[in-house]
């Protein structure tokens, strides 16, 4: 019998919940398929590796109540088996998941809605099919045996409990799916017709794993808005996207496995959240994003993935317009740095890229710490090598400003052929790890 299907029991489960949250614990409610730092789980030989994330940044504006969500994840590389991670890093009251389930999306990109193609997998935790996540606690599901491949769009469906406030990452660029209030466990539905809601978030649902022991190691892209995605929908005037998965993080991972050979492959990860900063500091750090700065979420957001052997750090657009100098960007690039560095993870990093609102007084400051990352080609030593898309996106008559082809039209974002642009840039053998480049 499940331990969370007594009341009596349920209860303890709760009430350990909000005791360890109030303690300020970080807290897992499975170990067994988590154990271990992710960061280091390629040298040593593990063979999980994060192969899809999006960072949950703020709670939902409606509760989930009785009802089921599917969320649809684009994988940058596939396995023999998965795991999810489930976040409640956002909520005030413990998340009840009476059942889960992956299937493989019959979308894959092409605006199929929510239905299942082929079988439909039992996700469990702990040998459980259900779970309770306490208020600003996480979850990773036990292995589910179901096969992928690079870029396979995997169903995740989630039944909740109870009434809750989800946490989500409210730009996932494509359509997931909910079932109406009240409406129970749809998880192991294949048609999706029970799913008649819709968003554009992604709820509950923040990484997902593959078993592959061939992959070398995962590549996190860690950034803002310009790493999330915004402008990968927009392929110009009068021009209709062909489906989804266009930020130059799918892009590169597209390459990844058209261009590296079997024995050189690796995951990309998308750790971008449209809005933050690099440095706490910024005087004018809008609210609603307060401890989102890439230091207070890099444990839970980087480090907590698995596989990890490299970074693209790609941060500063917003420090400079939210008030932060040159001393306080470079401030808090040291310190991450420092701390993926003791974690074994590799560091790239980008100079902050054009922006024609800034003004002469940030572009002094946008010069100064290209500068500082451009030393010595590793930002004086403290990082491993430079991704210059500062160079890929600038007019080259206003330098200022981002190039016409790739502009979205607000002068910041790049749109489908600067995401490409940006992917193609990257060199492949640098973003491996070190053992791996020989």
């Amino acid at each position: 019998m499940h331990p969370f299907r007594t009341p009596s029991l349920r209860r303890a489960a709760v009430a350990l919940a909000l005791t360890l949250a109030a303690s300020g614990s970080a807290v897992s409610a499975t170990t067994a398929s988590a154990s271990g730092d992710g960061s280091r789980a390629a040298t040593n030989g593990r063979a999980w590796f994060t192969s899809w994330a999006q960072s949950q940044q703020e709670p939902a504006p409606t509760p989930l109540r009785d009802q089921s969500v599917r969320m649809i994840t684009h994988l940058s590389q596939g396995g023999g088996a998965l795991r999810v991670r489930i976040q409640n890093t956002f909520g005030t009251t413990p998340l009840t998941v009476d059942a889960a389930t992956v299937g493989r999306s019959a979308e894959d990109g092409g605006g199929a809605g929510p239905a299942i193609e082929g079988a439909v997998r039992t996700v469990t935790f702990d040998g459980r099919p259900e779970v309770v996540v306490p208020p600003g606690g996480e979850v990773w599901s036990d292995p589910a045996a179901l096969r992928t491949g690079p870029q396979d769009d995997v169903a995740v469906s989630l039944s909740v409990s109870g009434t809750v406030t989800p946490g989500r990452h409210s730009s996932a660029f494509r359509t997931n799916y909910l079932t109406p209030p009240g409406s129970g466990d749809h998880t192991a539905d294949a048609s999706g017709s029970a799913y008649t809601q819709t968003t554009g978030s992604t709820y509950l649902v923040s990484a997902v794993d593959v078993r592959n022991p061939a992959l070398k190691g995962t590549v996190v892209a860690f950034g803002s808005s310009v790493v999330d995605g915004t402008g990968s929908t927009d392929c110009g005037a009068g021009c209709t996207p062909e489906g989804t998965d266009h930020r130059w993080t799918d892009e590169l991972a597209r390459r990844v496995t058209a261009e590296l050979p079997r024995s050189r492959q690796f995951a990309v990860a998308n750790a971008g959240i449209g809005g933050t900063t690099s440095s706490a500091a910024c005087p004018r750090n809008p609210a609603g994003i307060k401890g989102l700065d890439a230091a207070s979420r890099l444990d839970r957001d980087v480090l907590g993935l698995h596989g990890v052997t490299g970074v693209v750090y790609y941060y500063g657009t917003n420090d400079l317009a939210n008030g932060c100098d040159a001393g306080q960007i470079l401030d808090s690039y040291r310190e991450v740095f420092r701390r993926l560095h003791a974690a074994g993870v590799e560091v790239y990093v980008t100079p902050i890229t054009p922006r024609p609102g800034y003004t002469d007084g940030n572009n002094l400051d946008r010069h100064a710490v290209g500068t500082f990352v451009k030393k010595r080609n590793s930002c004086d030593g403290t990082c491993d090598g430079v991704t210059d898309f500062d160079q890929v996106l600038k007019d080259p008559l206003k330098p200022n400003s981002i190039a016409p082809a790739y502009d979205t039209g607000d002068g910041i974002h790049a749109n489908i052929a600067g995401q490409r642009a940006l992917a193609d840039f990257l060199p492949l053998p640098m973003l491996l790890p070190a053992a791996s480049r020989r």
